[in-house]
């Protein structure tokens, strides 16, 4: 580093220029009297004195007198601890300033906007990991491996995990290993075309991001029921309803617990229209008190908006975009189960467990 480019960093770490260039012009002297350092600096002669007393007040020189004033540098070990210290916080400010320009507090918002797709993945895998109920997310199979040890966690929690698999570009990706697989979800699927990066997490949160080849680089994070609902619809019917699973936890057996009641309600409307008994198990909110309640009882009847798939069909998942229900006699007690938002019910279901006895 050359003289002038040391004075600059020293007027950086806060000297003024004339303090910046006298310090550096005693340091290659050692030591000299006031009227020399002013005419081998740029220092203008009147203002010496004040210049070389405000170096020492900050402890860069020390003055004496010798028939004149005369200064010397002091022992570097206080300027360099200065000057350390300046740089630790300079970079800490960096850290801090990267942090907020990728990350903005998004506690405190319903929907917040940030410019980074690793911003996006970040923030899904911290809220994956600590999932209660259920996530349902539409990722590349390397995004797969970089969330896996996550969703491993969130489905060894109790979660319910639905993956969606798809390409990055138009051509076919290898699929993670069907071990990896059962580790980290509870079905999964393959969409053979790219897709955004979605996830949904516990019914409140969603990430979602363009896909990375697309022209814009950004992100949305939404923490409110109502928005999330929407993109629940968009990775229902874009990226689950219409493609068969390379994995699943399930099987063809009558008892099985679900978290999504549109998905219940098609497995157990065959089962009464066959006369069979359906026994459930409901854990979730009453909708009124928004209270955390359980109650249990035999199902007597599903309700929903769509028509039937008839002949035994399967009822695609769009024929439930309305109002979708199903009454359960506890007792003497009837209920009304709703799913996610439902408000006309008495409770708002968050995992249901079936039986069917034979």
């Amino acid at each position: 580093m050359n003289p002038d480019e040391l004075v600059a960093t020293l007027e950086e770490a806060g000297l003024s220029p004339y303090q910046a260039d006298a310090f550096v012009t005693l340091l290659e002297r050692g030591s000299a009297s006031a009227t020399d350092v002013a005419q081998a600096s740029s220092v203008p002669d009147p203002r010496i004195y004040d210049v070389l007393r405000g170096l020492e007040d900050r402890g860069y020189v020390e003055t004496y007198e010798q028939g004149s004033l005369q200064a010397r540098a002091c022992d570097p070990a206080e300027v360099l601890e200065d000057l350390r210290s300046r740089a630790t916080r300079l970079e800490s400010a960096a850290d801090e300033i990267e942090t907020r320009w990728t990350r903005p507090d998004i506690e405190d918002h319903a929907v917040s906007i940030v410019k980074r797709f690793d911003t996006v993945l970040a923030r899904a895998n911290e809220l994956v990991r600590s999932a209660e109920h259920q996530v349902q997310i539409g990722l590349t199979p390397a995004q797969f491996d970089a969330l896996a040890d996550s969703l491993e966690t969130a489905r060894e929690g109790g979660a319910d995990v639905k993956v969606c698999l798809f390409p990055e570009t138009a051509d076919e990706s290898p699929l993670p290993p069907t071990e990896r697989l059962a580790e980290a979800c509870t079905e999964a699927r393959y969409r053979r075309i790219p897709a955004p990066f979605v996830a949904l997490i516990d019914r409140t949160w969603t990430c979602f991001a363009p896909n990375r080849h697309s022209a814009n680089e950004y992100g949305v994070l939404v923490n409110d029921r109502t928005h999330a609902y929407v993109f629940y619809w968009y990775f229902s019917t874009c990226l689950w309803d219409v493609y068969d699973p390379v994995y699943s936890a399930r099987d063809d057996r009558p008892s099985a617990t679900y978290v999504d009641i549109r998905e219940c309600l098609r497995r157990i409307e065959p089962l009464l229209e066959d006369g069979r008994r359906v026994d459930a198990v409901v854990e979730g909110f009453e909708t009124d008190t928004g209270r955390e309640t359980t109650v249990s009882g035999t199902i007597t009847d599903v309700t929903y908006t769509g028509t039937s798939g008839g002949e035994g069909g399967s009822v695609p998942i769009t024929q439930f975009a309305g109002k979708a229900a199903f009454t359960l006699e506890s007792g003497n007690e009837t209920y009304s189960v709703g799913g996610w938002g439902a408000i006309l019910e008495d409770v708002e279901a968050v995992r249901i467990e079936i039986d069917s006895p034979a």
